[in-house]
């Protein structure tokens, strides 16, 4: 083959894996950013396409990686302005070295891009890159192999099972998992313990996933009552649909831009979604503005659902416009109809007609999730009070820790003794903010243990 396309999401390890052919080819590589060759005076792109392919020759066999390729390889014909000449005739320019009148023979392209959709077809033909490569997010073993490569340095307890945290970290990146372990070595750090365990890993997959807890942010107990009846509604829908993803963890503690929030998080890699699981997801999603609805009647609705509605009508968008999940629109793709001139998103080209049976359908979407969220809460209002309680209570609850404080009983095994036995059981050490100081001091008692690979 004459050259090979990486293909995949940010984070899954491209460079990564030129890096890696470099290291094994034992000839000359040559690298260089799509970015590169972009400059403000005409010509210049084009040029130093010519030296980086005279180079190559020159020092064949030989591998020239191109990071970044979308940068130059865009679609020609699009777009406005005499910029985009200079970016064509750059483009043009690595055709023709690629796969022109001259041969490079022993030169083989590399290249790597998150955003194949906009390259031009004549880069991807045969004979300029044969191969194209997808880089996904890894599995769960991947992930699991990844976590092993980067814990290797960092000292870990007796406790931590990283096949554990790679099952619950479904459709992270390779660059996320380098940065959960990083986070938990620094969670260790923080409280001066010389080795990693499993709440550090926890804490550190709360902060990745959530955001950062707000602690030093004041909110009144009002504010907080409300966000705990809000979360709640979130949490209660979320288990009593049976398609939704198990939930995860439901806290009040403010996180990045939220007050609080409820994670969910699917057991299994998500690889395709079906219309059930759709419209309960929106039922759930709707579940705060419900639980408010209820709780506090229509007018007292906060602004706080913001977020959920932005949520909602996104999926209900996709499941018309995407994946012709509507009986009146049928099976045509109507989210091609937003594409405009130069990739802009324009209204959609569409017969006034259909636009509002599209409207009417995404409506009717939301509303049929709101009305099944609102008939769960108002049927469970016992699970959903002693829900909300606990979570003004305790601020943090896990999965099977909601399941308790909704059967009536108290969150933790180890409730009544709080102080001093918590050590160990792991949830409520990551559950009750109030104990975070205290355990790591009184757990690891100024020994550690042996590293472990």
């Amino acid at each position: 083959p004459k050259g090979a396309l990486l293909v995949g999401p940010p984070g899954t390890g491209k460079t990564l894996l030129a890096r890696a052919i470099a290291g094994e080819a034992g000839v000359p590589f040559f690298t260089i950013s799509g970015s590169d060759f972009v400059e403000m005076f005409v010509g210049v792109g084009a040029s130093r396409v010519r030296d980086m392919f005279e180079q190559a020759k020159k020092n064949a066999p030989c591998i020239v990686f191109i990071d970044e390729i979308d940068a130059v390889g865009r679609h020609r014909g699009a777009g406005y302005g005499g910029g985009n000449d200079e970016r064509e005739q750059t483009l043009n320019q690595l055709l023709v070295e690629m796969d022109g009148f001259e041969a490079n023979e022993g030169v083989i392209i590399i290249a790597a891009t998150n955003r194949k959709d906009v390259l031009d077809p004549a880069l991807l033909r045969p004979g300029r890159f044969d191969r194209q490569v997808t880089v996904p997010n890894p599995d769960i073993k991947g992930r699991e192999k990844i976590l092993g490569v980067h814990a290797r340095k960092t000292p870990l307890g007796p406790d931590v099972d990283l096949r554990i945290i790679a099952r619950g970290t479904p459709g992270f990146s390779g660059a996320d998992l380098a940065n959960l372990v990083n986070e938990a070595a620094l969670m260790a750090a923080r409280i001066g313990r010389r080795f990693v365990t499993m709440d550090d890993f926890e804490m550190a997959k709360d902060k990745v996933m959530m955001g950062a807890e707000r602690r030093s942010m004041v909110l009144t107990q009002d504010q907080k009552e409300k966000t705990a009846y809000h979360e709640a509604g979130h949490a209660i829908v979320g288990l009593k649909l049976p398609k939704c993803d198990p939930v995860y963890k439901a806290t009040i503690i403010p996180r990045g831009g939220a007050l609080g929030m409820v994670m969910s998080l699917p057991e299994i890699d998500k690889l395709q979604m079906f219309k059930d699981e759709l419209h309960q997801r929106i039922a759930m999603t709707m579940a705060g503005k419900a639980a408010e609805i209820f709780k506090y009647g229509a007018d007292s609705v906060s602004s706080g659902p913001v977020g959920d509605i932005q949520q909602a009508s996104q999926l209900a968008r996709a499941m018309v416009l995407r994946y012709g999940m509507s009986d009146k629109v049928g099976n045509v793709d109507y989210a091609e109809a937003h594409e405009g001139y130069s990739g802009n998103t324009a209204g959609l080209s569409v017969s006034a007609h259909t636009k509002e049976l599209i409207e009417q359908e995404v409506k009717k979407f939301i509303d049929d999730g709101y009305d099944i969220a609102f008939k769960i809460i108002s049927e469970n209002e016992e699970e959903f009070e002693r829900l909300a309680q606990g979570l003004l209570e305790y601020e943090t609850l896990t999965g099977e820790e909601i399941k308790r404080v909704m059967r009536g009983e108290p969150p933790h095994l180890s409730d009544d003794e709080d102080d001093g036995s918590d050590e160990g059981n792991a949830p409520s050490v990551t559950a009750i903010p109030k104990t975070k100081p205290k355990t790591p001091r009184g757990g690891d008692g100024g020994l550690e243990p042996e590293p472990s690979a």
